[in-house]
């Protein structure tokens, strides 16, 4: 983007570092290079003090010498920066120039002392508001047209009047110059703001992706992991029973559950790593894989869902049937994807617990994770225990994803 060129002509930031500051002073524009200014400044002072004459330390020569003082430090201010020079100071400043360099032209006899007047009038229309500047320029014109004209001094047969009424005409450049300089500012000030902006969004999406990344760490280990510990912890109090069948059979699931837990591992890496599943093949092999054959019912017309609420609904899954395998082991479990015309559903919902259930603490980020990833799809989660049917005494949860 342009936006992207402009900024990257004037600073290079660091990756991870804060974006530079505004408050480091206005960067150099193209046109108003320092050196350049100083350069044609003290160019002009020195063409006058090796053409300008009578200049000496008497009489008419004094006068000349310190007009011409006057003159070459007020076009040498031209260099202050604006910030610093107040603009009712600018404006005398400015002011005195002009009457100095028309009577610089009516005391001299010859010599380039014109050249103050053109230079000061072209930095007023730079320097001063637009009605101001004209004013002056005005005044500059009048004035040194009149000094000619009038015939005030030594020199007026050397100069036609109308070169002095010339003088003020380059204040029209001078506020073309500016009107292009404050053009470039606002694209500068705007391409920053811009690139500040997307810096924003991209460090947003980074900690998106992030809590991303901890909601799937989480499915596939923190349940995992804390059941085999679970299990390992039962092996422990049993061996001080003696009841080695026991113990082995706590070990056994132990095992079982760590080759689950690769399984699902590998699934997840996969899953991170696609940019899109098939929603109804990846959701029957998870339901097949986790022990629940034909547990899958699909209704409505089947289409494709976008990558991320696919995503988003096969971890929904993954924790749903992770938990109906602890807290309600050999119940059957029954899995229900409905599409509806502006919306997918997905149910899974497990019976009563057959066997015994082993006490075991968890993490307790399930639902909350489960919530988080419905409420980035713009989606719900509602979750609770079953009060009728064949299911009664067992646990439903239901996402409903609207269509992106």
């Amino acid at each position: 983007m342009s936006y992207r060129l402009a900024v990257a002509a004037t600073e290079t930031p660091s990756p991870s570092g804060p974006a530079p500051s505004s408050g480091t002073g206005p960067r150099p524009l193209p046109g108003r290079e320092p050196w350049l200014q100083w350069v044609l400044n003290i160019g002009v002072v020195v063409a006058g003090a090796l053409t300008i004459r009578p200049m000496g330390l008497d009489g008419r020569g004094l006068a000349v010498l310190v007009l011409f003082v006057i003159n070459s430090v007020a076009l040498l201010a031209r260099a202050l920066p604006e910030a610093k020079v107040p603009p009712r100071v600018a404006v005398i400043w400015l002011t005195g120039g002009i009457i100095a360099a028309a009577a610089l032209i009516g005391v001299s006899r010859s010599g380039s002392s014109y050249m103050f007047a053109f230079f000061l009038a072209g930095h007023i229309g730079y320097r001063l508001p637009t009605r101001t500047a004209l004013t002056l320029a005005g005044l500059c014109s009048v004035l040194c047209g009149a000094v000619l004209y009038f015939r005030l001094g030594p020199g007026h047969d050397a100069l036609p009047w109308a070169l002095g009424l010339a003088t003020g005409v380059p204040v029209l450049v001078g506020i073309i110059n500016r009107s292009s300089q404050r053009a470039v500012q606002a694209v500068i000030a705007a391409a920053e703001s811009a690139e500040r902006a997307a810096r924003a969004e991209a460090q947003a999406a980074v900690l998106t992706e992030r809590s991303r990344i901890a909601r799937d760490v989480h499915d596939v280990l923190a349940h995992s992991l804390a059941g085999i510990n679970m299990q390992l912890e039962l092996a422990d109090a049993l061996l001080d029973t003696g009841d080695l069948d026991k113990v082995r059979e706590a070990n056994d699931k132990a095992h079982s559950m760590v080759k689950e837990s690769l399984k699902q591992a590998q699934w997840t890496v996969h899953a991170l790593r696609e940019d899109s599943l098939p929603l109804v093949e990846s959701l029957a092999a998870m339901t097949e894989s986790s022990g629940h054959r034909e547990a899958l019912t699909v209704t409505g017309t089947v289409r494709q869902v976008s990558a991320r609420a696919t995503q988003n609904l096969l971890r929904i899954a993954q924790e749903s049937l992770t938990n109906a395998g602890r807290h309600a082991p050999g119940a059957t479990v029954a899995v229900e994807l409905a599409f509806a015309p502006a919306s997918t559903t997905l149910r899974i919902r497990n019976g009563p617990a057959t066997r015994a259930v082993t006490a075991g603490v968890g993490s307790g980020m399930g639902l909350i994770g489960m919530r988080e990833r419905a409420a980035l799809l713009g989606g719900t989660i509602t979750a609770g225990p079953v009060t009728e049917g064949p299911e009664q005494g067992g646990w439903q949860v239901e996402a409903v994803i609207p269509d992106e």
